[in-house]
């Protein structure tokens, strides 16, 4: 289970321990592993690790995380009721007898913790591969017959607004009522389909059946059941043992995590934007491991016999290793057969589409995940001036690499300099969905913009602040600025867009906060703790630690309340609850004193180019049609009980369906603008197809983006 949100990332410095944890405590933390964790010989390695892990987890959170915690009761509690959550939230496993029994830990699991016990842990596992085979029993028995859809019932889809059942008939009625809502959903959604088709006068549709089309829901969603229980019984021990840990970290603050091995590949793949392999996206289903999509450019792509919907069978190292059988296989155990260094071969058995089975020899290379990069285009309209647009998706480093790996203040400041060569007289950042990144290249980005100064603040448990600060003197584009950010825009975009804001260097604009997350995390490699005794319980992965908060140059704290724009554009999402408030555990927010920096001078305009934006917004029907769907999208996510009954549920979808229709043309293309590719990037478009079709599809995007447009029109305001 995925314990970790994608869009939170933020912050992070990779970090030798030495430099965090005082030698004493390193000492310490080795007697913990040597002489303090006795094991007799009926213990397991397996048990020998989880029991290593906690001590050391423990260890890492008592002394480096932010906030000072006792592993008390309360602890104990916190720690309860996030891990229940996170075994059971929908409450279509566990009876009200499963909580009663596990409900004797809640204020014990202090004293497991402290002793690296596991009897709440055991427990919890047991009981719930109990119930996750009564369930598997259920399904089948459920949708072995027809429902009766002319009952009048309805069904709470949300957890957390239901009791757990009272015994094994009431969970059996739960989960009849899941799946019969899932199965009316499914015939419904066919029932739709058949209309639209005949309301479109399709020549080659015939009427199918009201009752065939509920059966072949219902084998639909007997389908989907088995992949669902397959996965499930596909999780192992020691991935409950990674979610119960992270139920431990996550009692301290929502970003303190422990990322088994894996895990932290993962990450930094997604940090460096690049990763060694072949290339391919592939997926599971059926049992099988299927490929998805080529990635352009990669070793697949270059070898050219792998193909989008072929099924990977068998696996082999180099030339001679043994073919190792993937198929019924974890998705994440046969990716980490196929992922390898740059140079190496692996060889596929596959099956092509046409039946036909061959085997593809692939040398792999790197993958560069060209989505994740730094992009500029310049944008036309009409009479305004020349407008420069980076768009940025995250403050991405390599992290394995940092000296010559790529980086995010690299490639921005190389961006500036194509823009001003094609005579950019102002440039729009835009930060809309970036989660944030390394904190040291915000500082070097934030640069480019001011001649010097402090850029943020951060504050360790103790101690005094510590302010970061543009040190080189060089302003790399002094003319107009504009910062775009929306609701899960976090962290190292924050901090970017508070500096920018606090510095009167620019605007920023975009929905009515971001996503507030304002804190430090920190990798230290359990490894490192481990004695030359233990070196067969390796690798063990790491612990990303909460040690910092940033706070703004002038004083205040991110975390909570984001960042307010200087002018607020109507979003998708802005009537819905996103960002760090949401989260459990989430730190307060707090002030320090400010640091010092001069501003820069005011545009003495501001306040009417702010009036002139909200006057376009109120006159502009899109964004008027934005602002009706988000209120629209609210109603949608606070309902989640349903009929169960055809009539009523078609019904309700007819109703829900024509209030949508006057929402699909929201993304429209926008006349009178264009964009113009930089000419450095035109020279490698004509020698890479693939990527002047990726670029392409982003224009096109551009093209319909009626909040880029608005910042082109609060920019032209800038410059005059």
């Amino acid at each position: 289970m995925n314990t970790q949100n994608p869009l939170i990332s933020s912050g992070f410095h990779k970090i030798n321990p030495t430099k965090v944890i005082r030698p004493v405590v390193i000492l310490l933390l080795s007697l913990l592993i040597t002489s303090h964790t006795p094991t007799s010989n009926s213990e397991t390695p397996d048990l020998q690790k989880q029991k290593m892990l906690v001590k050391l987890i423990q260890q890492g959170l008592q002394v480096n995380h932010f906030k000072d915690i006792q592993v008390d009761d309360q602890f104990s509690e916190q720690t309860f009721h996030l891990y229940l959550k996170r075994l059971d939230g929908n409450k279509r496993f566990l009876t009200k007898s499963d909580v009663k029994q596990l409900r004797k830990y809640e204020k014990r699991i202090d004293d497991q913790v402290k002793t690296a016990q596991f009897g709440f842990f055991n427990l919890s596992y047991d009981i719930i591969q109990k119930r996750i085979k009564q369930a598997e029993s259920f399904y089948k028995d459920i949708l072995a017959t027809p429902f009766d859809f002319t009952e009048k019932e309805s069904f709470e889809l949300d957890g957390e607004k239901r009791e757990y059942a009272s015994n094994k008939e009431a969970l059996k009625q739960v989960w009849r009522k899941t799946l019969k809502y899932e199965t009316l959903r499914e015939a419904t959604n066919r029932w739709f389909n058949q209309q639209d088709r005949r309301a479109n006068s399709d020549t080659a549709f015939s009427i199918t059946p009201m009752d065939t089309l509920r059966k072949k829901a219902r084998n639909k969603v007997r389908e989907d059941q088995e992949e669902y229980f397959n996965r499930l019984d596909q999780m192992e021990r020691k991935d409950r043992i990674n979610m119960y840990l992270n139920a431990i970290t996550n009692s301290y603050d929502p970003h303190t995590n422990y990322l088994p091995p894996k895990d932290k590949e993962n990450f930094d793949i997604s940090m460096s934007g690049q990763l060694e392999g072949i290339g391919a996206t592939l997926q599971q289903q059926d049992g099988q491991i299927k490929v998805k999509r080529i990635v352009p450019g990669s070793a697949s792509w270059r070898q050219g016999d792998l193909k989008a919907g072929d099924v990977i069978i068998k696996v082999a190292q180099g030339d001679t290793g043994r073919m190792v059988d993937v198929v019924g296989m974890r998705l994440d155990k046969a990716v980490q057969l196929i992922r390898g260094p740059k140079g190496s071969k692996v060889r596929l058995r596959v099956k092509k589409l046409d039946g036909t089975i061959t085997t593809i020899p692939i040398i792999r290379d790197v993958v560069v995940l060209e989505q994740t990069y730094a992009r500029s285009i310049m944008i036309e309209r009409d009479d305004y001036p020349s407008i420069g647009y980076i768009k940025l998706p995250k403050f991405y480093a390599d992290f394995q690499n940092r000296e010559t790996g790529r980086n995010s203040a690299d490639d921005v400041r190389k961006e500036v300099k194509k823009l001003k060569k094609n005579g950019a007289e102002g440039i729009i950042l835009d930060l809309r969905g970036n989660g944030g990144g390394s904190l040291k290249d915000v500082v070097k980005i934030a640069g480019l913009f001011i001649e010097s100064g402090p850029v943020v603040q951060v504050k360790a448990r103790r101690g005094e602040p510590r302010i970061l600060r543009d040190k080189d003197t060089t302003l790399r584009f002094g003319k107009p600025l504009m910062v775009m950010v929306n609701n899960i825009s976090a962290s190292a975009s924050e901090i970017f867009a508070a500096a920018i804001q606090d510095y009167n260097r620019g605007l920023v604009i975009g929905s009515k906060h971001t996503f507030g997350k304002g804190t430090v995390q920190r990798f230290v490699n359990l490894d490192r703790f481990v004695s030359d005794e233990k070196e067969e319980l390796k690798p063990m992965g790491s612990l990303k630690l909460t040690t910092q908060k940033f706070y703004r140059i002038n004083g205040e704290a991110t975390q909570l309340r984001g960042v307010e724009p200087d002018i607020v554009l109507p979003t998708r999402y802005s009537e819905i609850k996103i960002g760090e408030r949401e989260q459990d555990n989430a730190m307060a927010w707090s002030q320090i004193d400010p640091a010092g920096y001069d501003q820069w001078p005011l545009n003495e305009n501001v306040e009417k180019i702010k009036d002139k934006s909200e006057e376009r917004v109120q006159a502009n029907e899109t964004f008027q049609l934005i602002e009706q769907n988000a209120m629209r999208l609210k109603r949608q996510r606070e309902k989640s009980s349903f009929p169960l009954n055809f009539e009523e549920y078609k019904s309700f979808r007819q109703e829900r369906q024509e209030k949508s229709k006057k929402f699909n043309n929201i993304k429209k293309e926008i006349d009178n603008w264009s964009f113009q590719t930089l000419a450095g990037d035109k020279q490698e478009m004509q020698q890479d197809s693939a990527m002047a079709d990726r670029w392409q599809n982003w224009r096109n995007n551009l093209q319909k983006d009626v909040h880029l447009y608005e910042s082109t029109s609060v920019m032209r305001n800038l410059i005059e």
